[in-house]
C-alpha cells in the first residue's frame, strides 16, 4: 500500500473524483530549445492552470521561473531526465536532477524518460529502477515516460506500446506515459498490460485541434486515465480553451463535438 505522503501527492496530480489526469509537460526547453509556447514559461503555466490542467512537468531550473504566486493551483512534476536534439545520441537520456532536489523544490511528483531500444537502454532502465526506489523511500509519485525508440522499432506498434507500459509498471512507476497507437482497440493492449494508470503522449504538433480531441477521446475509450500532452496544448491558438476542451473529455466524459464547441466559444 502506498504511503500517505505518496497518496496525498498523487491527489495533487490525479483528480480525486474521476481518477483521471491532464498533465502538460513543458520540459522541451532542454531537448528542443525555447520553442513557441514555452518561451515565457510563467505565462504558459498560468494558462494551463486557468484551463483546469492537473499538473505541469518542468525541469528544475524552470520551477522558480514558472511559479506564479497567484491564480489557480496546479500540480508540479519535476523532470529528472535530459538529452538534446542536437546530439547524435538524443535518444539516450541521463539523470540531471534527484528526487531530493525535487522535494526541496516543492514537487508533487517526478518523472523519468526511458527510450526502449536506444543504445543506452540498460542505463535508462537502471536509472528508472533506482529513482523508483528513492521515490518509494520519500513517498514521491513517479511518472515514467517510456517509448520504443530504437533502430527498426515502430514506437506506435501496439505491441511495442504495451511492452513499454508494462516496463514502467514493472519497474515501479505510479503513472506510465506512452504513445497512442492510433485507435481504441489496439491501445487497450497497453491499458491491459499495466496495473498502474496509463496516460498518452501528445507527440508532434497536429494539424487540427479536432485531431487532438479525437486522439484523446479514443484513448479514454480504451481505458487510459488521462493525457500528458505538451505541444498540442501549449502551442494551441488559445491554451485556456484547449485545456477546457480536454477537461470536458478527460474528466467529464464529453464528446469531441461538445469539446469543439468549447474551443469555438
Amino acid at each position: 500500500m502506498a504511503s500517505i505522503g505518496k497518496v496525498v501527492r498523487l491527489e495533487r496530480i490525479i483528480d480525486r473524483n474521476t481518477k483521471n489526469t491532464i498533465i502538460v509537460p513543458m520540459d522541451h526547453g532542454v531537448s528542443s530549445g525555447p520553442i513557441e509556447g514555452i518561451v515565457d514559461i510563467r505565462s504558459a503555466v498560468d494558462d494551463v492552470a486557468e484551463g483546469g490542467a492537473n499538473a505541469v512537468v518542468l525541469h528544475k531550473g524552470m520551477v522558480k521561473a514558472g511559479h506564479r504566486g497567484r491564480g489557480k493551483d496546479i500540480g508540479l512534476i519535476v523532470h529528472l531526465s535530459a538529452s538534446t536534439d542536437l546530439s547524435p545520441t538524443k535518444n539516450d537520456k541521463v539523470l540531471v536532477c534527484t528526487v531530493e532536489e525535487a522535494i526541496k523544490l516543492g514537487a508533487d511528483g517526478v518523472s523519468v524518460h526511458v527510450n526502449i531500444g536506444a543504445d543506452m537502454e540498460r542505463e535508462m532502465l537502471r536509472d528508472l529502477g533506482y529513482v523508483a526506489k528513492v521515490c518509494e523511500e520519500w513517498g514521491m509519485p513517479l511518472l515514467a515516460m517510456v517509448y520504443g525508440r530504437g533502430k527498426d522499432i515502430n514506437q506506435y506498434d501496439p505491441k511495442v506500446i504495451a511492452h513499454c507500459a508494462r516496463i514502467g509498471a514493472e519497474l515501479g512507476a505510479d503513472i506510465v506515459k506512452v504513445p497512442y497507437s492510433g485507435d481504441p482497440e489496439s491501445f487497450r493492449l497497453a491499458v491491459e498490460a499495466s496495473p498502474v494508470p496509463v496516460v498518452i503522449a501528445g507527440g508532434p504538433k497536429m494539424k487540427t485541434e479536432r485531431e487532438v480531441l479525437e486522439m484523446v477521446k479514443g484513448a479514454m475509450e480504451a481505458g487510459a486515465r488521462g493525457i500528458s500532452i505538451g505541444r498540442n496544448i501549449f502551442q494551441a491558438k488559445d491554451r485556456v480553451k484547449m485545456v477546457r476542451a480536454l477537461v470536458h473529455i478527460v474528466h467529464k466524459g464529453g464528446s469531441v463535438e461538445e469539446a469543439m464547441k468549447i474551443l469555438q466559444e
